[in-house]
């Protein structure tokens, strides 16, 4: 299992994160436990910024709070000088709970509803993602009552298919996400934003999916977007000044990634973009991003205590843990692949392949198929790495199961960042019936 951040194997074989021992935090927090390296986090939001204070561009990244939204996590990146990426009324109340200015926010989203629109708008939001033909109009409304205008970006759908996960890949044309560029949407979509002097459009946005590991999607992402900023300034005279090419770059989860480190991605990014903008006699525009995943996904590892175990001769050996698909569905969501490590024996060799099972009452409750791992027994420690993105934000209570706490880890101390759920909390919405 490869290491992480500030993840190390003690002189005694225990796993250490953050300098904390991982059976200090397992006394103290329980399992399973979301553990989160605070100094890694803040590596990853730094790498992303360097290629762009070298070059002295103007940029703006924004964290996409979908890969692990909670209060602390919103304070984390804003005390990195981030943005946040929003995409729903949860999301942005929780960025406000955290203290974060709404100005400093960006909302997406494909079906944003009245509501939460007008809560953007009342809490002002520095920019909205304008999805379809639908919420021009209505954004548009809902600003002509209140007296107030909006930033906006039209979302494009670039007819970019990224290498990746169908479930993950969102710039191709057949995509539930933004205007379709080679029909023309683009174009009658920003016809439709002048005709409502509420709607200021600053630029458009792009997301070609998740898990890109090279240049080459954007690449071809930035000629298309280029090409559209040239025809707008050429026929509406729109000097567009802001590019959102979203997020979506990729990280490690197994040997079978690799993924090409964020500097050197961003910087080939931005060298992509500004080719693209050069051929066209244009300068390139304040570059956005919207990783999330990369921030992360590295940063976190699930702790859990092995339990049960069933050997079928000649088929497979299983090893059940304490957790599952409810604190992890991305195996059952989409074949997510993971590696594991008995946490408290990390310099014994492997000596067996085994599946590593969730508790739940679903044959698809699986963390791992094929790990190698030493011999484990009841009550060993397993670690599961890179689980920092959409496991939290995922987990579910399918059979009742309280979701783990989060701590984050610096310097050899914890902080509780979720508190750990009790099944009293799993009543807390029910209604008895009379």
């Amino acid at each position: 299992m490869q290491l992480y951040g500030t993840s190390k194997i003690t002189e005694n074989g225990e796993l250490s994160i953050g300098g904390c021992p991982v059976s200090q935090l397992t006394e103290t927090y329980g399992t399973p436990l979301y553990v989160y390296d605070e100094d890694f986090i803040r590596e990853q939001m730094r790498a992303y910024k360097r290629p762009f204070e070298r070059a002295h561009l103007p940029h703006r990244i924004a964290y996409a709070c979908k890969a692990f939204c909670t209060i602390g996590m919103c304070q984390l990146a804003d005390s990195e000088g981030l943005w946040l990426d929003i995409v729903s009324e949860g999301e942005l109340y929780t960025a406000i709970r955290a203290g974060i200015h709404p100005s400093h926010m960006c909302m997406n989203g494909n079906n944003k509803s009245d509501h939460e629109l007008r809560y953007a708008v009342e809490v002002g939001v520095g920019l909205i993602v304008v999805d379809n033909f639908y919420e021009i109009d209505l954004l548009a409304s809902i600003l002509h009552e209140q007296n107030r205008s909006m930033d906006i970006l039209l979302r494009v759908a670039p007819g970019v298919e990224a290498h990746t996960h169908e479930f993950i890949s969102t710039g191709q044309q057949d995509s539930k996400f933004g205007f379709d560029l080679k029909s023309g949407q683009v174009q009658q979509a920003v016809k439709q934003v002048k005709e409502h002097k509420e709607l200021q459009l600053v630029g458009l946005h792009s997301h070609i999916g998740s898990q890109i590991f090279d240049v080459e999607g954007f690449r071809l992402a930035a000629h298309r977007l280029a090409e559209q900023y040239a025809w707008l300034l050429q026929n509406y005279e729109l000097h567009l000044h802001v590019l959102n090419l979203g997020g979506g770059l990729g990280v490690r989860y197994t040997e079978e990634d690799t993924p090409t480190p964020i500097e050197t991605l961003t910087e080939e990014l931005i060298a992509v973009t500004k080719e693209a903008f050069l051929t066209h006699g244009m300068d390139l525009p304040l570059l956005m991003l919207e990783p999330g995943r990369s921030i992360v996904a590295q940063a976190g590892t699930t702790l859990y205590t092995v339990g049960s175990r069933k050997e079928i001769p000649h088929v497979r050996t299983y090893v059940a843990v304490d957790g599952g698909m409810t604190d992890n569905p991305r195996l059952a969501l989409y074949g997510a692949k993971y590696e594991a490590a008995l946490a408290m024996r990390m310099h014994e060799q492997p000596t067996e392949s085994i599946a590593i099972a969730g508790k739940c009452c679903e044959s698809g409750d699986m963390l791992i198929w094929d790990a190698p791992l030493p011999q484990s027994h009841p009550g060993d420690l397993l670690a599961i790495t890179c689980t920092g993105a959409y496991n939290y934000s995922m987990a579910s209570h399918y059979n009742r199961i309280p979701n783990p706490a989060a701590i984050l880890v610096k310097d050899g101390t914890a902080r509780t960042i979720v508190k750990r759920e009790t099944v009293e909390d799993l009543c807390r919405f029910d209604v008895r019936l009379e």
